[in-house]
């Protein structure tokens, strides 16, 4: 696989989430997940393998025509298109991993790397830009509906049965909500989360 600029799952270096795997079987827990839930994802990630540049298309289509969506890629008030462009390709490796990773250690410390990457605590450092210190945590939340409702007709392209297309779009549902919740982690004050 080519090295996608500022991908760092697994490296040594990313601190360790806050959050304990305890944490996430309890968030699991909350979330009602269950094995079918990681075998519906797993179906996902074989699903979305080769449609990821075109739900990125749309996602990214989204944001655009949104205004204050993508003035958290704006430089000077423009949009950065370097910057875009090097967030869409983890964007991509993302929908990968949020299918076919473990839900591990290793998988909880990205998810915090991403969090601190939303956050004023790294935002723009990975990728040396001069845009804007904070993704607001309103959105963090408020995105979980458009990358849920947008999937579903991704996940219906292979021919799979209704059944199978449910099942994948609520797992999909679960995990969604599991990160976007795991990526607010640095916006609650210690000892709240």
């Amino acid at each position: 696989m080519e090295q996608i600029k500022g991908y760092s799952y697994g490296d040594s270096a990313l601190d360790k989430s806050p959050i304990t795997l305890q944490d996430l079987d309890l968030l699991k827990k909350t979330l009602l997940w269950s094995k079918d839930d990681e075998r519906y994802l797993n179906m996902a990630g074989k699903v979305l393998q080769d449609q990821t540049d075109q739900v990125l298309d749309l996602w990214y289509n989204y944001v655009g025509s949104n205004e204050h969506l993508l003035y958290y890629f704006t430089v000077d008030g423009k949009p950065d298109e370097r910057y875009l462009a090097a967030v869409r390709e983890r964007f991509k490796q993302w929908v990968l991993d949020l299918c076919n990773r473990p839900y591990d250690q290793a998988w909880l410390d990205y998810q915090y790397e991403i969090a601190k990457r939303h956050h004023a605590t790294k935002k723009n450092k990975t990728d040396k830009v001069d845009s804007v210190p904070i993704i607001h945590f309103r959105y963090i939340v408020a995105f979980i509906y458009p990358i849920t409702a947008t999937i579903k007709d991704f996940l219906a392209k292979k021919g799979d049965s209704p059944q199978d297309v449910e099942g994948m779009h609520n797992a999909w549902f679960k995990a969604v909500t599991l990160t976007a919740l795991l990526w607010c982690y640095p916006y609650v004050q210690q000892g709240e989360f």
